[in-house]
């Protein structure tokens, strides 16, 4: 009878320290009812998104410009901005030089593209350019008005001709890159040179 009396006794501690063990990680993890309420700042923020306050990361000097952007678009990010800017920079200036008029049409506001178009048109382009290096110098300014925003970079290029590297020249230029507010698209289109 002692035998039995003493398996009774250790099912009754293991039992107690699971019904404690259950009780400890209960209170640690909480309890899940299945209907977790929304508090008011998230459905605030789901119902409109652009009232959520983004923070603007470090930007170096020639870039603060930059502030502005983040205050008003929800997906700006800069470094995506500056390097789609430069590719972007390249892809136009060799489509201009290659009279490749469908690329610029897709890159370009309609009253630039008209510019450039003109430009073909005269002759006034050279298919014997090729890019030597490109650099962002800075940012020139951003302006925000009637739905758009506009962003004018400060860009210094080396190109040279015909393959030669000895002919190669160093031009700077300010273009401006516009995009529509509410734009999902992350297109941005050259409006300014």
């Amino acid at each position: 009878m002692v035998y039995g009396d003493i398996q009774v006794f250790d099912l009754l501690i293991f039992a107690g320290i699971a019904a404690f063990l259950i009780y400890r990680l209960r209170n640690v993890l909480g309890k899940r009812t299945g209907f977790n309420k929304k508090t008011l700042s998230t459905e605030i923020a789901e119902k409109n998104p652009e009232n959520i306050k983004k923070s603007t990361p470090q930007l170096q000097a020639n870039e603060e410009k930059l502030s502005l952007a983040y205050e008003t678009l929800n997906d700006f990010d800069h470094k995506n901005f500056l390097e789609g800017a430069k590719f972007a920079f390249e892809t136009i200036i060799n489509a201009f030089n290659k009279n490749d008029k469908k690329t610029l049409k897709n890159l370009l506001t309609k009253n630039i593209y008209s510019s450039f178009e003109q430009a073909i048109d005269d002759g006034n382009n050279n298919p014997g350019f090729q890019f030597y290096s490109l650099i962002i110098n800075g940012v020139e300014n951003v302006v925000v008005e009637n739905s758009l925003i506009n962003i004018t970079l400060k860009i210094t290029s080396e190109q040279f001709k015909d393959n030669d590297e000895n002919t190669i020249t160093k031009k700077q230029d300010i273009w401006t890159f516009q995009k529509e507010i509410n734009s999902k698209s992350s297109i941005w289109f050259l409006s300014s040179t």
